[in-house]
Formats: structure tokens, C-alpha cells, sequence
């Protein structure tokens, strides 16, 4: 099967990216969640799954740039996966450009700044950080963005970075203005005005969007979410959506044939 695709600098990406939030535990919905997910997705499972994405026309995943998931990812590609890597940088590493260094290591074909780190970054003025971290994947000769969960990160980065792509996140579940890592505990909110900023913001950015967060981490109806993506997506721009096969086997299938559907029904 052949998905239609985006241009991410040099880089062919199919408009619908699987997301790793899932593997990696992170249901941003309860603690219960997130161990059912850790649970689940065994370095087995989770090659399964990145083979059923290829195999439905998915030549791109987003995963977080960790030991674990290196480690999966190199199982997958050993056993002739296909896939390409858009590495997340770790907000934990000891700065971004060892983020950065580590997902380039282990097989990255572009790599983008943690939107936690940059809402923290761009909130505090910690400028320096986030032109350390680009300057690190451009000397590497990779395609480099950012991700963000608030409209500042990318006005900023428009006036005074030059990138290949953008992750802009529908929500801002919860403030990263004094820490940049997610907390499990936090509670997080949906809001459907921020969705509304996010899709006018995308409106204006000159570069590629990978839109995430568009099912709310599983809190809408799979069709109302890919409708409504589809309707501000732009020709240049792709999905990224995080898959929990334990709640539903044919998950991937049913998300890809509602992104083709949704985008046909906009003229794309």
C-alpha cells in the first residue's frame, strides 16, 4: 500500500506518522493507563507494530530518542524494517545537543527538540539552548524541527531559526513553563480553544507541520478527530498519532483509512 507523502527537507514522509507515546508509557490519561501500556507493549509487540505500520504504507515513526526505543528500532530495522526514525529528543539528557548526539548515534533520519523543552526554553529565554541543539543536528547533515505545545515557541522559532519542519501539538495539557518533562502525576486539560489557536497558528508557519495530539491522547472520536485535522491540514503538512493495539488489534488500518478518507473529503 502507498500513502501519499510530504517533503521534510530531503526526506519523503508519509502524511500519517505512527507515534511512540504508547510504547514508551506515556497515555497523558492515568497512571492505570500508561502501566497497561508498559505492560503491553513488549520490544516484541512494538516491532510488531512498526511492521503492521509499514506494511499499511507508513514509512515514517516518531519515537522518543531513549536506550529502550534505540533498541527496538534496531530490532526492527535488523530484521529488515523499512521505517524511518524522526527522533524526539529526551528531555532528561543533561542538555538537548546530547539529546540530539544520541538519536543521530542510533540511526535517526532527522530529529526535532522535545516541545517540552522548547515551551520551558522560549518561556525562560533560554534562547542559546535551542539554537545549540539545531546547530548540532544541522552539523550532523539531518532535517531539523521543533515540537511545542503553545503558538510563542513557533512565532519565535519563524523570526529566528531556519528549520525543515515543525511538531505542533493541538493541546497544552499542562504548563512547561518551570519544568520541561512531563509529569505523569499532573492533571491535564483539553481545551477546545486551544485547538482552535494551534490549527491558526499552523495557518501562518512557512515550513512543514506534523500535527499532534489530534485525538487529545485518546479523549475524541477517532472520525470527528481526523475530519477536523484534515480540514486545517495544508498539502505540506502530516499526522502524527500514537497507536494502543491492545485496545483495538486493526487500530492502525482503521486510523489510515480515516486520514485518506478525511483528506479526500477536503479535495487532498
Amino acid at each position: 500500500m502507498t500513502l501519499p507523502s510530504i517533503a521534510i527537507g530531503s526526506l519523503s514522509v508519509s502524511r500519517f506518522i505512527i507515534g511512540g507515546n504508547p510504547f514508551s508509557g506515556f497515555s497523558h490519561q492515568s497512571k492505570k493507563r500508561t502501566d497497561e501500556m508498559l505492560a503491553w507493549y513488549t520490544d516484541e509487540r512494538i516491532v510488531e507494530t512498526l511492521f503492521e505500520a509499514e506494511r499499511l504504507g507508513v514509512t515514517a515513526c516518531i519515537e522518543r530518542g531513549d536506550p529502550h526505543i534505540a533498541r527496538c528500532l534496531r530490532s526492527y530495522w535488523d530484521q529488515g524494517g523499512k521505517m524511518i526514525w524522526l527522533g524526539q529528543t529526551d528531555s532528561r539528557q543533561p542538555t538537548q545537543v546530547d539529546a540530539a548526539r544520541f538519536c543521530i548515534d542510533h540511526g535517526a533520519s532527522a530529529c526535532f527538540l522535545h516541545g517540552g523543552v522548547a515551551d520551558y526554553c522560549v518561556a525562560n529565554g533560554e534562547y542559546g539552548r535551542i539554537e545549540a541543539f539545531v546547530d548540532a543536528v544541522r552539523d550532523a547533515g539531518l532535517p531539523v524541527g521543533t515540537a511545542g505545545h503553545v503558538p510563542e515557541d513557533f512565532r519565535w522559532s519563524e523570526q529566528n531559526l531556519d528549520l525543515d519542519f515543525y511538531m505542533v501539538c493541538y493541546y497544552n495539557p499542562s504548563n512547561r513553563d518551570r519544568v520541561p518533562h512531563h509529569d505523569p502525576e499532573a492533571s491535564e486539560r483539553y481545551d477546545e480553544g486551544d485547538r482552535a489557536e494551534r490549527v491558526a497558528t499552523i495557518a501562518a508557519l512557512t515550513k512543514p507541520v506534523i500535527h499532534y495530539k489530534i485525538l487529545a491522547a485518546g479523549r475524541l472520536a477517532p472520525k470527528d478527530a481526523f475530519t477536523f485535522a484534515a480540514q486545517h491540514m495544508r498539502p505540506s503538512d502530516a499526522v502524527c498519532v500514537g497507536i494502543y493495539t491492545q485496545d483495538n488489534p486493526n487500530m492502525i488500518a482503521e486510523d489510515v483509512d480515516l486520514l485518506l478518507r478525511s483528506l479526500s473529503a477536503v479535495g487532498q
